[in-house]
């Protein structure tokens, strides 16, 4: 099967809270299940670099290279007794709006634009830096070492980082389904990060208690080329 978009997925910042089941069981596509690292559930906030992105094999002007913020949780779905281990995602915010209209049409995913700026330096270590919302009142700044390490297999790490999937409700009796590739990735480790981010007013109510929990955990991976497939109806 030949990929319906490709693109580089670069300095992806996964910032994780644990969250109850109940929180998470209404967004849930149907027949998809909620995925667990050692019995808790956990949401993502990512931010990250989309680089190079072309849909069957065309880049378009000014809307190859760009950020990405999102939020996503982690889902198992029973195929046949092949378990499939995915996302589903709750909100993704892109810098374009062209960008966010497409991914809506054809994966009738939760696109929608805001302006993002980021920036990557380095020195004796690397400095990522998001900014977004209207008037950048959003803000998120990581730190790391500059050599990368593999992902210790059995880890959160690998639990966060290591699904294939996507799934979205479609309606209330249809899931869509498709699959991403890329080789597994190494991790940059953190030496620190700081945000200022209002959930509730990203996400609405159902995750105002974001703003009053600490992370359980922050990891930035290196990233790779990636292909997404065509979405299909379960």
């Amino acid at each position: 099967m030949k990929a319906f978009l490709t693109a580089e997925w670069r300095n992806l910042v996964m910032m994780n809270f644990v969250v109850s089941e109940e929180v998470l069981k209404p967004y849930l596509p149907k027949d998809v299940e909620l995925d667990a690292f050692e019995g808790k559930c956990y949401v993502s906030f990512v931010a990250f670099h989309f680089l190079n992105t072309k849909v069957k094999g065309i880049g378009f002007p000014f809307h190859k290279d760009f950020a990405e913020i999102n939020l996503r949780f982690y889902v198992r779905y029973n195929d046949a007794g092949e378990i499939k281990r995915g996302v589903v995602f709750i909100s993704e915010l892109v810098p374009k709006p062209m960008i966010a209209w497409v991914a809506k049409l054809l994966y009738k995913e939760k696109y929608a634009y805001a302006p993002i700026k980021s920036k990557v330096e380095q020195t004796n270590l690397r400095f990522l830096h998001f900014e977004w919302g209207k008037q950048w009142q959003h803000e998120l700044k990581v730190e790391t070492a500059t050599s990368v390490q593999p992902i210790t297999p059995g880890s959160k790490e690998e639990f966060i980082f290591e699904h294939y999937w996507g799934y979205t409700s479609l309606s209330s009796f249809r899931t869509g389904e498709y699959s991403v590739e890329h080789p597994r990735w190494n991790i940059y480790p953190v030496t620190n990060f700081s945000y200022t981010i209002d959930f509730q007013q990203l996400y609405g109510d159902a995750f105002a208690f974001l703003n009053e929990v600490q992370p359980d955990s922050l990891f930035v991976a290196e990233g790779s080329e990636v292909s997404v497939y065509e979405r299909k109806i379960l």
